[in-house]
């Protein structure tokens, strides 16, 4: 389903390198239930913002990602925000207006390895010392903390005797190149 207006519009919100960005920009490209309309970064040097480049999207670098006032402006065109990679605490503020409109993707199956610190290779790590047999993707709406929001999907990974922090996290980005595509086009048909 698409809003009066045509696809809904989607903000990715990042601050690493963009491979989550990426897929989600080949898999919208000529979706008529959503598109990419901007990417934001809290990083000059973020190399997501030259994915969104080449694809033809609007970027913005954000002074102060603490500032609410500066990512509301650099969010009013979106209907669902996507944190793909995003480093940085929303404030309360901003989640408060975009509640079940905003989600995160993190690399772990959550409640688990979840919080503060708790991202790239400290995730997988984390789960290898743990003796885990299974990690995976998460999907889930944003709140006011990190990570804490209501699941919407996961994918497990299995966890293999021989993997290093590096070999499990390829396979989980695998999954979560599979899992965000699948839950944006899916809320955004909701919508």
């Amino acid at each position: 389903m698409t809003t009066e207006e045509g696809p809904v519009r989607v903000a990715v919100l990042v601050s690493g390198g963009g491979t989550n960005l990426q897929t989600l920009l080949d898999a919208l490209q000529n979706s008529p239930v959503a598109r990419v309309v901007r990417v934001i970064s809290s990083r000059p040097g973020a190399g997501a913002l030259e994915r969104a480049r080449r694809a033809g999207v609007t970027t913005t670098v954000l002074a102060n990602p603490a500032d609410p006032n500066e990512l509301l402006v650099a969010l009013r065109d979106a209907q669902l925000v996507v944190l793909a990679g995003y480093l940085k605490l929303v404030p309360p503020v901003v989640v408060a207006q975009f509640r079940g409109r905003m989600i995160n993707i993190h690399p772990a199956l959550l409640p688990d390895f979840g919080g503060p610190g708790m991202y790239g290779h400290h995730v997988h790590a984390a789960v290898l010392a743990s003796g885990a047999r299974e990690s995976g993707a998460t999907v889930h709406f944003v709140d006011e903390a990190f990570d804490r929001g209501d699941i919407i999907a996961q994918e497990k990974v299995r966890v293999e005797p021989a993997d290093t922090p590096e070999t499990l996290a390829a396979r989980v980005l695998e999954a979560e190149h599979r899992l965000l595509p699948r839950v944006v086009l899916d809320l955004a048909r909701r919508m």
